[in-house]
């Protein structure tokens, strides 16, 4: 499948921050979640897609081109969507519609005021007196109204309500029916990128610790609840991450129902990218 993002070894330091050579493939129609603790790196990473800010080394594509040779072409066809609203305060939906249509090339006014409409959004308000949800539903019709090919989705449902963080994620899935079209979903509603991700990229400490498909992650990644004595005995190769708590042992393994069979007497649970994301950080790994 032909990839619509393309990272290579991409460096920005910062003192006491630098995100590490990443390399990272986003595939045409794909919806790849990008997870970590604050400050891994997510933010920094869609910053430098889009330009803005210098990075220190690597490599970017878009659509196979460069992101700064070609970046006012590219910008075109990215729709990008924060969990803030940097429009001018005192806009109206009005001034926005006539602004962006000024902007992008394929600007498409009915759609703007369709997503309008299915949001709810009042139409003579200044943006200074919307909610934060109502800033960040905006902003999704902004980016869907100018036929983006690409979308970078920077905590962007975690202002909304669980009815329409839910609606999102349709309007996401049908964005990339055709294969055309992907999505990177930076996010820490990791209940959202199971619902919808194919695929699951790691950054810790601007390091990528993995990037898989989701439900790899999802169907065969499991957590062992054993005592000392059988985590003693657990092969070593069977063990991702691992850490003690006050009565047992909690092991994160990536064969939840092949290590059910060979270690009968431990409890095997479903892991939830919570779950892996948190002993990745917190435990200790061989």
């Amino acid at each position: 499948m032909d990839a619509i993002l393309q990272i290579d070894k991409l460096t920005k330091r910062y003192p006491g921050f630098c995100l590490d050579g990443l390399s990272l493939t986003v595939p045409s129609g794909a919806i790849m979640g990008l997870i970590g603790e604050n400050g891994a790196g997510k933010t920094t990473t869609i910053d430098l897609i889009i330009h803005a800010i210098e990075k220190d080394g690597g490599e970017i594509r878009v659509f196979g081109k460069d992101n700064i040779i070609h970046e006012k072409e590219l910008k075109q066809s990215i729709g990008m969507v924060q969990d803030t609203c940097n429009l001018p305060r005192m806009f109206t939906i009005s001034d926005i519609e006539t602004v962006m249509g000024r902007i992008y090339t394929h600007w498409d006014r009915e759609q703007f005021r369709a997503l309008i409409q299915k949001f709810n959004l009042p139409k003579g308000q200044e943006i200074w007196t919307f909610s934060k949800g109502m800033k960040v539903k905006l902003n999704f019709a902004i980016a869907l109204a100018h036929h983006s090919k690409l979308l970078l989705l920077d905590e962007a449902t975690s202002g909304l309500d669980p009815v329409m963080r839910d609606e999102i994620l349709d309007l996401l899935l049908d964005f990339v029916q055709d294969e055309r079209n992907s999505v990177l979903f930076s996010s820490h509603i990791t209940s959202d990128l199971e619902k919808i991700a194919d695929y699951v990229a790691f950054l810790y400490e601007g390091k990528l610790l993995f990037c898989k498909p989701k439900d790899e992650l999802v169907y065969h990644y499991g957590i062992v609840h054993c005592g000392a004595e059988q985590f003693a005995n657990m092969d070593k190769e069977d063990i991702v991450a691992w850490r003690r708590q006050d009565y047992e042992y909690q092991v994160l393994v990536a064969d939840r129902a092949g290590i059910a069979r060979k270690y009968p007497g431990c409890i095997v649970d479903p892991a939830a990218l919570d779950d892996i994301m948190l002993l990745y950080i917190r435990g200790e790994r061989t």
